[in-house]
């Protein structure tokens, strides 16, 4: 068995690329393998910002041969009418190299089997991997130098081996070889013998191929230097991606900035740190300190030019940030509700006053079927939630809705609730993040989130394949994230109702949005459970109540009858649409009609739905005698109607848990 090693280096890649980059390569050298029935183990796929490698183990030498059959012209057309083979029959059998009497016919036409000799490994690599290299997508690919052919950025050098030989190939316009690069401060040549040293040899060169590797090195060294001060550093995925993709050879580098800083919100000061500088954060005693981490690619010892430099950067962001607050802060946030009517929330929806006073209205309808007399606070919240939007520190650092608002809202003397409500009424930011957990921020919350999927779909902006207009698919997930966390009895068909209502450009696209609504329960409880469950109890609008919609799902997931399920199909079969209501006892001519009638009324409808199922399974002996002892088409129509009405009747229990008929 062979291992194939490719490593392409190029300039420093942007590192939003790479994870694509990563992903394709590994699909691209799958379908390869896979079309051509070449055998392997694994394939691993690393990369760096200047290289991306792929290692291919337990490659056969060799594929197989392949026997094929070719199908050729039409008989007549092949053969003459003296039976001899003709020009036609000739030429596809000179051009598939089989002798002409081998040919045959089938179905009124020739065909040849022919025989597709295998090829060595390395010259399948030879001939198919630039081609998988070159079908690499990304933003922003341009042509470099004379080239024709784009690429996210130019070419510097490839390895290309098989076992310890060379499988020469061309990229645009470099060759292949065997020499490699160590870390831009290391040596830039690096023979590589053979791949299977290739992850070794990179690391003697300071280079860390294995970006999982990388990633786990970045947090060891990051808590390693922060526990030197006694702290902890802060990290997202996102700022541990991209620093992985932008290090070869990650070095801590420990630095400080004036404590004047930490007079402004947090989230700001760790904003900056993280997003927009990749500085990791540090706390100590579960307080933000004046010190952060960098962690850079650096070979050295000496961190002084790094330290000046950075501190240079952060002190000219923080800066603005402090400036921000402090012209911000000189006046309460109630004050800037008034500036949002020159806001636009989007085309033809009015202003974001406009859409904050049908947040005050949505929301108050809200807490008042939820039963919360004293709606003070959740009102207040909804007035307050967006004013921050025409602050200039979310101006500046838009991602701070919210939070911002609140630590304003705070400064300008609201009350805990209020504070708490305007930074979660944004919650699940997304579809791992926590949901609010004050019933404030939760109403507020689920208001705006309706009130901007209904008016994205009124606008005519129904989101379609990956347009995802002001974000509906996470708004309406919010929506159902926020109401199943907190177990809360709402009527999201009710408020669709009332929000579309209160736009001001009218559609009828309740149902559209309702529909909406439903796949994305149905996506976010797929993992969860079968899809074809979820979609049987969907027959009863989920809408209405969440948690029942879930407790149905539950119990017919844990339903185990396959005597219900086909009595229930029997029923629905022989039903269809027909709905005669009125049962009369005394067209009963059977005993067991009677016996059916007693037990479908003894069953009671109830949010108790295993209970329920286990009645619906202990109906079923007598279902099965239903169906033995009667004809439900009697010759009497009177016998025949009655019994369609105790089967719609029946029909009726089925339903109220789930559409069998999906199951």
């Amino acid at each position: 068995m062979s291992t194939y090693l490719l490593e392409v280096g190029t300039e420093e890649l942007p590192y939003k690329f790479i994870p694509q980059a990563i992903d394709q390569l590994r699909c691209g050298f799958e379908k390869f393998f896979e079309d051509n029935k070449i055998d392997y183990n694994n394939i691993e796929v690393y990369a760096t910002p200047r290289r991306l490698a792929v290692l291919v183990y337990g490659l056969v030498e060799k594929t197989t041969n392949e026997e094929k059959i070719v199908k050729g012209p039409i008989a007549n057309i092949a053969y003459d009418s003296s039976g001899n083979l003709t020009k036609a029959a000739e030429g596809f059998a000179k051009k598939n190299g089989v002798n002409p009497a081998d040919l045959y016919v089938e179905n009124n036409y020739v065909y040849a089997k022919i025989t597709i000799k295998g090829k060595s490994i390395a010259e399948s690599l030879a001939q198919n991997v630039p081609s998988i290299f070159m079908k690499l997508q990304g933003a922003h690919f341009m042509r470099w130098g004379y080239n024709d052919e784009k690429f996210s950025r130019p070419i510097k050098w490839i390895v290309s081996i098989l076992d310890e030989n060379e499988v020469k190939i061309k990229i645009i316009d470099k060759e292949s070889g065997k020499i490699s690069r160590g870390h831009r401060f290391d040596k830039q040549e690096v023979v590589i013998d053979k791949p299977e040293n290739y992850i070794e040899l990179m690391r003697d060169a300071h280079v860390i191929v294995n970006q999982n590797e990388r990633k786990e090195l970045i947090i060891k060294r990051a808590k390693e230097e922060a526990s030197k001060i006694g702290a902890v550093p802060y990290y997202t995925d996102d700022l541990l991606e991209e620093v992985t993709f932008i290090t070869e050879y990650p070095v801590p580098a420990l630095c400080e900035f004036d404590e004047e800083f930490l007079t402004i919100p947090e989230e700001v000061t760790v904003t900056v740190m993280a997003v927009h500088q990749r500085y990791f954060a540090l706390h100590k005693d579960g307080k933000l300190i004046n010190k952060f981490i960098t962690m850079t690619n650096y070979l050295g010892n000496e961190f002084k030019n790094i330290k000046e430099g950075n501190l240079r950067v952060i002190k000219a962001r923080l800066d603005d940030a402090v400036f921000f607050f402090k012209e911000d802060t000189k006046k309460s946030l109630e004050d800037y509700v008034e500036n949002l009517k020159g806001v636009t929330f989007q085309k033809g929806m009015g202003s974001m006053y406009d859409k904050t006073q049908r947040l005050i209205s949505l929301s108050r309808e809200i807490a008042t079927d939820l039963g919360i007399s004293e709606t003070k606070d959740i009102e207040r919240s909804a007035l307050l939630c967006k004013a921050d939007l025409t602050t200039n520190l979310v101006f500046e650092f838009t991602e701070l809705q919210g939070y911002i608002g609140s630590d304003y809202a705070k400064v300008s003397g609201e009350n805990d609730k209020v504070v708490q409500a305007i930074k979660e009424h944004y919650f699940p930011l997304n579809a791992e993040s926590e949901t609010a957990k004050g019933i404030e921020g939760q109403i507020v919350g689920i208001a705006d989130k309706i009130d901007t999927v209904c008016a994205v779909f009124s606008g005519g902006k129904k989101p379609t394949g990956s347009s995802d207009p002001l974000g509906v698919r996470r708004a309406a997930l919010g929506v159902i994230k926020t109401i199943l966390d907190a177990n809360l009895k709402i009527d999201i068909k009710k408020y669709i109702n009332i929000a579309l209502n209160s736009l001001p450009v009218k559609n009828e696209c309740c149902e559209d949005i309702e529909e909406f609504f439903i796949q994305r329960l149905i996506i976010f409880l797929s993992d969860k459970y079968p899809k074809n469950i979820l979609e049987a109890c969907s027959s009863k609008n989920p809408l209405v109540d969440l948690s029942d919609y879930v407790a149905r799902v539950e119990a017919v997931k844990n339903l185990n009858s396959e005597a219900l399920l086909e009595n229930a199909n029997r029923v629905i079969r022989i039903i269809k649409d027909k709905n005669i209501s009125d049962i009369n006892e005394k067209y009963f001519v059977e005993n067991i009609e009677k016996t059916l009638y007693n037990e479908i009324l003894s069953i009671k409808e109830t949010p108790d739905y295993r209970t329920y199922c286990q009645e619906l399974v202990k109906l079923n002996p007598t279902v099965s005698k239903f169906f033995e002892d009667v004809l439900v088409m009697d010759k009497d129509e009177n016998i025949k109607n009655n019994r369609i009405s105790l089967l719609n009747l029946l029909k009726y229990k089925y339903e109220y848990l789930t559409d069998f008929a999906k199951l």
